[in-house]
């Protein structure tokens, strides 16, 4: 008998006149040159896992790997916030205990008024969630604030079932590969050194794209 292999995959749907104009959309963004004016940024996010050991790990020796035992304890979600900007070679990762629209709002206040504070627009390339929307600036400040903030964003939303064309969310996935995945971080500090270290320590998916990096 044949042992059949699966690949599980993001099928996009055929004939789908939305899935088509938001893909074009997408692509006609990322075909702009680089305009530092005008920055393309891509934002993603994704939950973790927080996992603590309940015993104590037995170190590697020469004659055996390092042991971790079976049991462990679950110790909530943290929420990770990827934000890429391709044609600069830069990236950012950012760990919330939550994924509500002030936490959005409040992740990109601190880049549009720090590293975009000088540009008048800047272009976020996302996916159409509920929290990626300018009213989530007003629920997180004061309507003049908000309104300086929302009034310098355009967005473009990925297609539904083609979240892929978003350059951040191959960052994430390179994140999870390399970074979190079989590995139990049982703390947002800890998963914060973590994912920093290899947001600065390892080559981002972008930089590879562009063919090397402008900024970072």
């Amino acid at each position: 008998m044949t042992k059949r292999k699966l690949q599980y995959w993001v099928i996009p749907p055929e004939c789908d006149a939305e899935f088509v104009a938001n893909m074009e959309d997408v692509l006609h963004v990322y075909e702009k040159p680089y305009d530092s004016a005008i920055p393309v940024l891509c934002m993603d996010e994704q939950p973790v896992q927080l996992v603590k050991e309940v015993k104590a790990p037995i170190a590697a020796t020469p004659s055996h790997p390092k042991r971790i035992d079976y049991e462990y304890e679950r110790a909530g979600v943290a929420n990770v916030f990827m934000f890429a900007e391709p044609l600069a070679g830069w990236r950012k990762v950012s760990i919330r205990p939550t994924k509500t629209k002030v936490d959005w709002a409040q992740e990109m206040a601190e880049l549009l008024e720090g590293r975009y504070a000088k540009c008048d627009r800047v272009i976020v390339v996302c996916d159409n969630l509920n929290t990626h929307t300018k009213g989530a600036f007003y629920e997180a400040y004061e309507p003049e604030r908000a309104f300086a903030l929302a009034s310098r964003v355009e967005f473009h939303y990925s297609p539904k079932h083609g979240s892929w064309l978003n350059i951040a969310e191959n960052e994430l996935s390179s994140m999870t590969r390399q970074c979190v995945a079989n590995r139990r971080i049982g703390d947002l500090e800890t998963l914060r050194k973590e994912t920093n270290a290899w947001a600065h320590d390892v080559v981002s998916v972008a930089t590879v794209a562009c063919g090397g990096s402008r900024s970072r």
